[in-house]
């Protein structure tokens, strides 16, 4: 044990696998921007806060570079862990929704970013997008529309999602799901219970990857 304390993160946390650093928020909000604190790992003792301030709902791991991409709501932020500057981005919001609860960067180029909105249910109302975010460009495209095709296979709605993964050789996004099995798409007046659990893997062409 490093260090103890009940003033963790509040939602999440940045980790600078290169330094052992931790950065957090110790209070916060949907769509607040707020400071970070930071816990050095090789200085334990209670988180000092630093001049950066940005959204953190969810957080890429660290880049070769030293940059982490974190999100809240409908807003992008980039952190640089070297020299602890903050970029704004721009939105994340494709249709409706804008909760994101996790985000990941492709670990072979580092150029793209992927999420689904919609994490706690309401993503289905779009469609149950994959996005893909461009770093280069700055700009969003749309990956798959999964509600439909899926449904029409299984009968399942997936909603939305608190887990995504991008493959090493980032042509696959693992996609793990809150959803409905059963319940046809529009139902109930559009509100829709979660009951069952699911995992999709979305093959992202050559096409659409390759700086």
């Amino acid at each position: 044990m490093l260090y103890s304390d009940n003033a963790g993160p509040y939602r999440y946390a940045i980790f600078a696998r290169s330094t052992g650093k931790l950065y957090f928020q110790q209070e916060g909000g949907r769509g607040k921007i707020n400071r970070l604190v930071r816990f050095d790992s090789d200085k334990p003792g209670p988180p000092k806060p630093i001049a950066a301030a940005l959204g953190l709902r969810a957080a890429t791991q660290e880049s070769r570079t030293g940059k982490v991409y974190t999100v809240d709501g409908d807003a992008l932020w980039e952190f640089d862990t070297r020299s602890e500057q903050v970029r704004a981005l721009g939105p994340t919001k494709v249709g409706s929704q804008t909760y994101i609860a996790s985000i990941d960067l492709d670990p072979k180029t580092e150029r793209y970013l992927y999420y689904v909105p919609g994490a706690h249910g309401g993503g289905e109302r779009d469609g149950s997008p994959l996005i893909q975010y461009d770093l280069k460009t700055r700009t969003r495209k749309i990956i798959a529309f999964l509600r439909d095709p899926i449904h029409r296979k299984f009968g399942y709605i997936p909603q939305g999602t608190y887990g995504t993964a991008v493959s090493p050789e980032g042509d696959r996004v693992y996609i793990t799901w809150n959803g409905n099995r059963g319940t046809a798409v529009g139902a109930q007046g559009g509100r829709i219970r979660f009951n069952t659990c699911a995992l999709t893997v979305v093959h992202v062409p050559a096409a659409e990857r390759i700086p």
